[in-house]
């Protein structure tokens, strides 16, 4: 069997963090020992107008979301049908989510999205995967409304919730009619009411220089601290002590008192354009966030779409810890980079793994990929597609590997290697019809030779349109 080359991210760089979607501006939560990234998928836009056509963002009416627990194998959880739950949105871009226990003892998640560039919506669920809803079923906050009358693109979102259990947002974006490059008078900060949908306070200005969007939000050690992505103009003026920020990086302001404008202090620049960094260039979009003890900064860059066929601007996620001292709240310069993280864990493959955990892949797509359809299933495109899983952990010694599949042909079970010997073949011959286009059947096949200790695993596809649903060993 031909293997497949066409693989986009490499077999040994942990980012970009997907292998076959185009997402970007991430956010990303912990809950329940796993991190969860939620992001604007710019895989839509790319469906839409292919190689040859360019990310201009009107087509992306969707979000997507993955997690892991392990920082380098991450299952893809699908796409988030923004369109269909809010149908008055222009577009979906650059999700903030927080979650709280609310009274009726479950958690509750509100997640805050760009509606294109004219304002804020909110959706709501309580679970990280959902099902949302819009609890309103408009925008929150919208161009023209009373306080930010002077404000032509309020999107852009950050969230935090405080000590005391108060929710703060900001957004913003643009120049104000009497801005200047220094200070644009566009960021934005609000209280939100104890609903988590309503506003409780007017709006204040955020006194950032140099701003231009990316509004995030983070509350540290009794402090709000507020990243922002500064613009590409010329740095003529600086009345700043510290370095004037770089072009187009990613800066922060930090206070005690969110709601008093004046008490907002510029601290420095923490992140450099990704082309600052030999990444490419592109607009610059980060959120900080701790995961099991460790702070890490998510990003978006074009490496993925570097070995594609497309130069269209089709950006990616990555992720790089985060050099951060908490007690002075000094977020330090940090670097993206092309390898990323290491395995904080091994993965059990004891306990059945969902086909959409993936380290790397080539020519697969996904089925069921709307979330909220069913459990997503990874597809071949072609014969000689695979899946590649890091840092399995086989024991003391597997002696079977047992899958769901549908379609037709073998899937080839492999170690170590994509070229290795396959040590178990799993067959299915039966063709889907419209009675069992959603049933799987059960595999299983026997190891050659028992295999124990920690090895990279291959998924091997023989023929086009084979599904797998999850796999696990014995």
């Amino acid at each position: 069997m031909q293997v497949s080359r066409k693989f986009y991210k490499n077999l040994n760089t942990a980012n970009p963090l997907l292998s076959n979607v185009f997402c970007a501006d991430p956010y990303g939560f912990e809950y329940k020992g796993r991190l969860y990234i939620y992001g604007t998928n710019d895989n839509q836009q790319y469906k839409l107008v292919g190689d040859s056509g360019k990310n201009t963002y009107e087509h992306i009416k969707s979000l997507v979301c993955f997690s892991t627990d392990d920082l380098v194998n991450w299952t893809y959880h699908g796409v988030l049908d923004v369109q269909t739950l809010a149908p008055f949105i222009l577009s979906s871009w650059s999700p903030a989510i927080v979650y709280k226990k609310e009274d009726d003892g479950l958690d509750h998640f509100y997640m805050y999205f760009s509606n294109n560039g004219c304002g804020v919506c909110v959706l709501t669920s309580t679970s990280p995967l959902g099902p949302w809803k819009s609890p309103l079923n408009k925008p929150l906050i919208e161009v023209g409304m009373a306080g930010i009358e002077e404000l032509n693109n309020p999107f852009g979102p950050g969230v935090c919730i405080d000590d005391d259990g108060d929710a703060w947002l900001s957004f913003g974006a643009g120049t104000t009619k009497n801005g200047t490059d220094l200070y644009p008078g566009t960021a934005r900060i609000v209280k939100l009411g104890k609903d988590m949908i309503s506003l409780a306070s007017d709006f204040v200005e955020v006194k950032a220089p140099y701003f231009f969007e990316a509004s995030d939000l983070n509350y540290i050690n009794g402090t709000y601290v507020y990243n922002y992505n500064n613009s590409w103009v010329e740095r003529k003026e600086w009345p700043y002590d510290v370095e004037a920020p770089a072009e187009c990086s990613m800066a922060y302001l930090t206070t005690k008192t969110p709601l008093d404008s004046a008490s907002w202090v510029y601290q420095k620049h923490y992140f450099l354009n990704p082309g600052q960094q030999g990444l490419n260039y592109s607009n610059n979009h980060t959120h900080i966030c701790k995961f099991q003890g460790t702070w890490y900064i998510l990003y978006h860059t074009l490496t993925l779409q570097e070995n594609t066929q497309t130069n269209g601007g089709f950006r990616s996620i990555c992720m790089d810890k985060l050099d951060i001292d908490e007690e002075k709240i000094n977020i330090k310069l940090s670097r993206g980079t092309r390898q990323g993280l290491s395995p904080i864990k091994n993965l059990n493959a004891f306990e059945k793994v969902q086909a959409t955990c993936i380290f790397t892949s080539a020519d697969i797509e996904y089925e069921n990929e709307i979330m909220g359809s069913g459990q997503i299933a990874v597809k071949a495109k072609e014969s000689g597609a695979w899946i590649m899983i890091k840092n399995v952990d086989f024991g003391e010694g597997a002696k079977e590997i047992q899958m769901e599949l549908k379609g037709s042909g073998s899937l080839n079970f492999r170690i170590d290697k994509i070229s290795s010997k396959s040590l178990a073949v799993l067959e299915i011959n039966e063709k889907p019809s419209l009675k069992n286009i959603n049933s799987y059947e059960t595999s299983s096949a026997r190891v050659e030779t028992p295999i124990s200790g920690i090895h990279d695993v291959f998924l091997l596809f023989s023929d086009k349109d084979l599904c797998l649903k999850n796999w696990n060993l014995k």
